[in-house]
């Protein structure tokens, strides 16, 4: 009797070890397949559970996502990426600037609209009365020269300068210029001119000369003045009238400036005539040219002293009326003055 429960009481030892195995293999080791593979009886065991997608990992999106084979897409771990709407750019949508809505991505408050309050506060009236314009008239008096030379027959003194006043449209100038030679005013003259501004840096001017030496006459005169290319200030203005025909005079002038101080001024002056006129010496065509350069000092910028040379000569008739008087027909000249205005 005990030697057969003995064989039998084994075998049933070993039956209950493999049925545990069983059992312990089924609780560790779920089902390779989907929830929809789980047979009912592993079900009603409790192997099978649903997953929550919520608690899977996210897939990879991008170039370098592997790609979803068919068992991981039955078992829900690949998810499909969204695609960027139609009107978004490529770089747009790699940086996720685009919304699945389409569009650029909203901003998280919304801008107000715009009220006429927000313009009227962006654009506010201004009032005049507390602005500070310029003054819409002015004046000037300045001296261009007011020097003495020595030159090479004789010493003597020379002048040029004007007054002004008006607005940029319109001003009205009076004009002087003149010399002295060896004690006595060999030449003097006063202008009254109105200008009125033409084109930008250009005005056209208009008045009357009077002589007064050598010999007294009245002209009138016309002609325009202003700023040419490469800053040259000119004049070119003629003068008729009183007998002696038509006479022209035409001036150019130019500052270089070394430094802030000082300058250096070429100066260019011609004279014309019509025809001749014993009275003032001078005779038809060329009569007269004048070129100069003075290099002055801005000790203020209302008053420069200078230092300078300049060359003077005479042409055709107006040489031969020079020498019959005794006098040189070109004489080159040291000069030394102060430019100053107020």
């Amino acid at each position: 009797m005990s030697r057969l429960a003995s064989p039998t009481l084994l075998a049933l030892l070993l039956g209950v070890g493999t049925t545990g195995n069983a059992l312990a293999q089924h609780d560790h080791d779920p089902p390779a397949d989907s929830a929809s593979r789980c047979t009912p009886e592993h079900t009603a065991m409790g192997h099978c559970t649903a997953r929550d997608p919520a608690q899977e990992p996210p897939a990879p999106h991008g170039d370098h996502a592997p790609a979803c084979t068919a068992g991981h897409a039955a078992m829900g771990h690949c998810t499909p990426e969204p695609a960027p709407p139609p009107d978004c750019p490529p770089e747009h949508a790699a940086m996720g600037h685009c919304t699945p809505g389409g569009g650029p991505e909203q901003p998280r408050e919304p801008i107000p609209p715009l009220t006429d309050a927000d313009r009227a506060a962006a654009f506010p009236m201004l009032s005049h009365a507390g602005m500070e314009h310029g003054p819409t008239v002015y004046s000037r008096v300045k001296f261009n020269r007011f020097e003495a030379w020595d030159g090479r027959h004789a010493r003597g003194q020379a002048w040029e300068g004007s007054a002004s006043i008006g607005g940029d449209i319109h001003r009205l100038w009076l004009r002087s210029s003149g010399q002295r030679e060896t004690g006595r005013t060999t030449s003097s003259n006063v202008e009254l001119r109105h200008s009125r501004a033409v084109a930008r840096w250009w005005d056209v001017v208009a008045g009357v000369r009077q002589d007064v030496r050598p010999a007294s006459r009245t002209r009138a005169a016309f002609g325009v003045q202003g700023i040419a290319p490469y800053m040259w200030e000119v004049s070119a203005i003629a003068y008729v009238g009183d007998g002696g025909g038509v006479a022209a005079k035409l001036e150019a002038e130019y500052d270089l400036r070394f430094t802030n101080r000082l300058v250096l001024q070429p100066l260019l002056e011609i004279e014309l005539h019509s025809e001749d006129d014993a009275a003032r010496g001078v005779g038809s065509g060329l009569s007269k040219a004048e070129a100069g350069l003075r290099l002055r000092y801005e000790a203020a910028r209302r008053f420069a002293p200078y230092i300078g040379v300049s060359h003077e000569r005479t042409f055709g008739r107006t040489a031969d009326f020079h020498a019959a008087e005794g006098e040189a027909s070109r004489d080159t000249r040291l000069v030394a003055g102060v430019r100053f205005w107020f």
